[in-house]
């Protein structure tokens, strides 16, 4: 099996720790407001490769957890505090506001048919842990205090920057110094990985009590460094050393960075063996954005009509390591991609009382996802299955099978009327290619019936 690895920018073959077993940590949300589709694309994408590996063979544990403490606006040391910002937008409790949006966070996941982590870590359940990390950071002499934070000392971690390939110059910038700078700080791109409930954060509302050994702090109250949360979760959970870990490309010049310095200094030991990175979900081709009205929930699809599922199908047509662009029309062909799959395995049920799986098919699928997870692939080869000469009951049982990882719910599959209904887009292609075959220009028409099949699942057959 090979997966791109960013920590060295290659595909690598997979090797975990212990043979047939796999550690996996996700960074899950930070729960101070509704999660819209591009953030439940990083869900999905997890989720995904998470069933892979199960069905590969491998034993998973899986972890990914919730942030609801902390997490300044940016992922440096600056910016608003967004669980107290969402805190005071709606007039109540940052715990409030994280049981209001981890409910609804938890029930998109469960219409989206992600499968539950086997360990969700809530950070706030973590903060001792997270404090006995400072202070390993502290006996080491990787971190020093100032009458506003503790910092994690950079120029004493070797390859700081192996993960991002940047210079360290490059990290400088909004590193901490912004909204009332630290001037105590050695350098601009140390970070907190613990901050006093004092100066601009002498008004936080989410503060613990605690005392670090041999250390004179202005005051014992204070509060986690995001970077600080995710390390601790996962050496609790998974302990020192993990086989993948898993975030968005943001995360890798700052996040994932600090995550592997801390970690690193404080355990003795290598975090992560392999670390992957999915793309973004673009809008129109362009950034998701509440100022520019473009940022859809869950429940915005389905006022629209769409089902929770309809955009599971369409984020399985894109690789995680590629950007995907949503628009209607790409939703829209989802829709009848998938529904007609549904009615094609409902009448595979119909026609046949038993199901098997076709060994050769399986093998291909699962050398499709040894490929870095190429879910797009194997997608396309369920496809090629419909049209094969296999008999109906292997058809069925293999596409069955393999649903364990597209997450679809098929074995459900109950034909629907009215599956002949198409979107505007197909409709004028069907129109279109009707109108070249009438004045005969087959080329036209061929490349029509082409790309009917190619982007819409549909076969079209002139009797």
């Amino acid at each position: 099996m090979k997966i791109y690895n960013t920590l060295g920018r290659e595909l690598q073959e997979f090797k975990p720790i212990n043979e047939h077993q796999v550690s996996f940590y996700q960074c899950g949300p930070t729960v101070y407001s509704r999660q819209h589709i591009g953030n439940l694309y990083s869900a999905l994408k997890g989720d995904l490769i998470r069933r892979t590996l199960v069905y590969l063979g491998y034993e998973v544990k899986y972890v990914k957890n919730i942030t609801d403490v902390g997490h300044l606006v940016s992922d440096e040391d600056e910016g608003e505090d967004k669980m107290e910002k969402g805190a005071k937008k709606e007039g109540i409790t940052p715990s409030e506001i994280a049981k209001r949006y981890t409910d609804l966070y938890h029930n998109d996941l469960k219409k989206l048919d992600i499968l539950e982590p086997d360990v969700e870590t809530v950070a706030t359940q973590y903060v001792k842990k997270m404090a006995d990390m400072v202070q390993d950071l502290l006996n080491n002499g990787y971190a020093y205090v100032t009458d506003k934070a503790i910092y994690f000392d950079v120029d004493k971690f070797k390859n700081y920057t192996e993960l991002s390939g940047q210079k360290l110059e490059e990290n400088k910038i909004g590193a901490g110094h912004g909204d009332e700078g630290d001037s105590e700080k050695k350098n601009p791109y140390d970070f907190a990985v613990w901050f006093f409930k004092v100066g601009k954060h002498a008004n936080a509302l989410q503060t613990w009590k605690h005392k670090f050994e041999g250390l004179e702090q202005p005051t014992e109250e204070g509060f986690p460094g995001w970077h600080i949360e995710c390390s601790a979760m996962s050496k609790a959970t998974l302990g020192d050393t993990i086989d993948i870990h898993m975030g968005g490309i943001e995360h890798i010049p700052t996040h994932h960075t600090n995550e592997i310095a801390q970690s690193e200094a404080a355990n003795g030991a290598k975090f992560t063996n392999y670390w992957l990175h999915h793309e973004h979900l673009l809008m129109d081709g362009g950034k998701m954005s509440k100022s520019l009205g473009n940022v859809y929930t869950i429940e915005d699809l389905e006022e629209k009509g769409y089902s929770a599922l309809d955009y599971r199908y369409f984020t399985l047509q894109s690789h995680y390591r590629s950007k995907q662009n949503f628009t209607w029309d790409a939703l829209d062909s989802a829709k009848i991609a998938r529904e007609k799959l549904e009615n094609t395995i409902a009448k595979y049920k119909e026609q046949s009382s038993e199901s098997t799986v076709n060994q050769d098919y399986k093998e291909k699928l699962k050398e499709a996802l040894s490929e870095d997870f190429n879910i797009p692939k194997a997608l396309g080869i369920i496809w090629e299955i419909t049209k094969s000469d296999i008999p109906v009951s292997e058809k069925l049982g293999t596409i069955l099978d393999f649903d364990s990882v597209l997450g679809l719910n098929l074995k459900d599959a109950e034909l629907k009327t009215g599956s002949e209904s198409y979107s505007p887009e197909v409709q004028e292609l069907i129109d279109e290619r009707n109108k070249a075959r009438e004045e005969k220009n087959w080329e036209k028409a061929d490349e029509i019936r082409d790309r009917l099949k190619a982007e819409f699942g549909i076969e079209v057959r002139d009797k």
